[in-house]
């Protein structure tokens, strides 16, 4: 048994030795066979992926698509947007101002003095076309340019800045809206003031925020319709007991008197309900079988 088993390791070792051999020797060409030591395998999968493309082996996904490339924004290439936030700054500048200012100062405002002059008359351009800036021409030059004129805050409600003018503004008005205050705060932000005094003189009706009390609507009113009332009147007026609407025909009638209508409530309870018939649907196709006409008549009233 054991022989056996000795004849079986030295073929077991035998065959590792031949197939050392074979893997250690060099290539066809070179007379001479050369044992080199087997590297053991490594766990890095870097070195497997570069043996394995060297060794001619299928790559691997990211080695066909490639590197990743990381794109970048585009660059914002129109001028359309920060023109119109520029327009924006200028007119809450000239809010502010309350005053003419020319281009030239508005280009400094917005730090516009080194574009080109071709961005400069894009932006003169979309400053003069704001509904909310008023261009005023240089009354001194035949020719208007882009470079020309005054440039002034436009309101909503214009030309409207002293109770006297907010009173004859209020009286040219041909419907009964009222004003709302934020629209006259556009043109005049000291407003509140003067609206709080001529409410006080029965001028003006105000409609007020619950939260805060500020003036929210305005509307003309005529102080000659105000009437003086004695305290001691007042103060019996508010101590009569008005009835409520649930018992107020039953105090009429307790007290003989005939009530101008008669109790809603009691008619709906006495009306009878009426049932609703419901109609047969109406067909609203068009016929189609006209030419049998004829045939289809209904002749059921003619049976005995």
């Amino acid at each position: 048994m054991s022989s056996y088993l000795e004849r079986q390791r030295e073929a077991f070792t035998g065959g590792l030795s031949a197939a050392a051999s074979k893997i250690g020797g060099s290539g066809s060409g070179s007379g001479t066979t050369s044992k080199r030591p087997n590297a053991p395998p490594s766990p890095s999968p870097s070195i497997t992926s570069s043996t394995s493309a060297a060794a001619g082996a299928t790559p691997t996904k990211r080695e066909r698509d490639g590197p990743t490339v990381v794109y970048s924004q585009p660059v914002n290439t129109s001028a359309g947007t920060t023109l119109l936030a520029q327009v924006t700054y200028v007119i809450d500048w000239l809010k502010q101002k309350d005053e003419p200012k020319t281009m030239q100062e508005i280009l400094e405002y917005v730090s516009a003095r080194n574009k080109s002059a071709e961005e400069q008359e894009e932006f003169a351009r979309s400053v003069r076309n704001s509904p909310r800036i008023q261009w005023s021409p240089d009354a001194a030059l035949s020719e208007q340019t882009w470079r020309s004129g005054t440039y002034t805050h436009r309101p909503v409600i214009p030309n409207v800045k002293t109770k006297t003018q907010l009173l004859g503004y209020l009286q040219r008005r041909v419907d009964m809206r009222g004003v709302p205050v934020k629209d006259l705060k556009d043109g005049w932000p000291a407003c509140e003031a003067a609206v709080d005094e001529l409410e006080k003189q029965n001028r003006v009706l105000v409609l007020r925020w619950k939260k805060d009390n500020h003036p929210r609507t305005v509307w003309i009113d005529d102080p000659t319709l105000v009437h003086h009332v004695d305290p001691e009147f007042r103060s019996l007026w508010h101590k009569v007991e008005v009835p409520s609407l649930d018992n107020i025909v039953q105090r009429l009638n307790a007290v003989g008197q005939k009530p101008t209508s008669e109790d809603p409530r009691l008619k709906v309870i006495a009306a009878p309900k009426v049932e609703k018939k419901k109609r047969a649907a109406r067909r609203t196709g068009k016929s189609t079988n006209t030419h049998m006409e004829h045939l289809l008549k209904d002749y059921s009233h003619l049976k005995r």
